[in-house]
């Protein structure tokens, strides 16, 4: 019987997978919080990693505070990048399927058409930063890893823009969203779904994959369809970034292409207004 380590389980996509889990009893899962599995305590992770003992890992575990990484740099760096090296060497050593999470962010948002997996990094935030070189690490210390890269993560569980909108759209008439930045939305239950299919495909092939929700839309148009959905009065203008300053930058496009992971494994991807519906059930 697979064992299957899921790290970050308190996180959303981690808790998705915890939903998902009892429909796949053929399996036996391992959910591990910050304690059972310290990605920023390196030489406790090791141990705990030797302990559990999977036949494989989905590592949804991140430091994922965009704006606090420009301040909490070393922490980012330990999470994102050394305890994925970490847990690489270990899967690569002891035959353990891998499949690593990772972020829209690795990208500058130069680009006017959807990145497909072979585009060139070039993050421009602490983040994404600490993303990319661990993105690097997984795939030098285990050549054998899967990493998907996502974008605009929401669920049921967690914080998120989501339920932000939510919550601000039934306190305040009207409310602002930046409109200059574009990519796609992921519910995190889809991409869980998308890990579970993978490991149950019966084959594997190494790499990087992209998965978000379909469509190619800005942040206020995301707000503009939450508010469509939950039947909200408040007024929504879309602004431009500059008149909302953040500590880290944002890329501007970061729309990512899906043919791969779609081609390779026959993955369903559904629309972002689909998707978005079942958060509201």
């Amino acid at each position: 019987m697979e064992r299957i380590l899921v790290t970050g389980a308190n996180g959303q996509l981690g808790s998705e997978l915890g939903v998902l889990s009892t429909s796949y009893p053929q399996y036996k899962w391992v959910f591990a919080d910050r304690i059972m599995i310290s990605l920023h305590n390196l030489n406790l992770l090791k141990i705990q990693l030797n302990d559990i003992k999977p036949t494989v890992v989905f590592n949804c575990g991140a430091y994922t505070a965009v704006d606090k990484a420009e301040v909490e740099k070393e922490l980012a760096y330990t999470v994102n990048h050394s305890a994925v090296e970490v847990i690489a060497k270990y899967c690569f050593e002891n035959k353990v399927k891998l499949i690593h999470i990772s972020t829209d962010y690795v990208f500058d948002g130069s680009s006017s058409i959807a990145l497909n997996e072979d585009a060139l990094t070039n993050p421009i935030n602490v983040y994404g930063k600490s993303k990319t070189t661990g993105e690097l690490a997984c795939l030098k210390e285990n050549p054998d890893s899967i990493i998907i890269r996502t974008s605009w993560v929401y669920s049921k569980f967690g914080n998120n823009f989501v339920k932000t909108m939510q919550r601000l759209m039934q306190e305040k008439e009207s409310i602002n969203v930046v409109n200059d930045q574009i990519g796609s939305p992921t519910y995190a239950a889809d991409l869980a779904k998308a890990m579970i299919d993978i490991l149950n495909s019966q084959k594997w092939i190494p790499g990087i994959y992209n998965y978000s929700n379909e469509g190619e839309i800005s942040w206020y148009e995301f707000a503009l369809a939450i508010k469509e959905q939950g039947g909200y009065s408040c007024k929504v203008n879309g602004i431009p970034s500059a008149s909302y300053p953040t500590p880290a930058k944002r890329p501007e496009f970061s729309l990512l292409d899906k043919k791969k992971i779609k081609t390779i494994y026959n993955i369903a991807v559904p629309d972002y207004k689909e998707s978005l519906k079942k958060m509201f059930v």
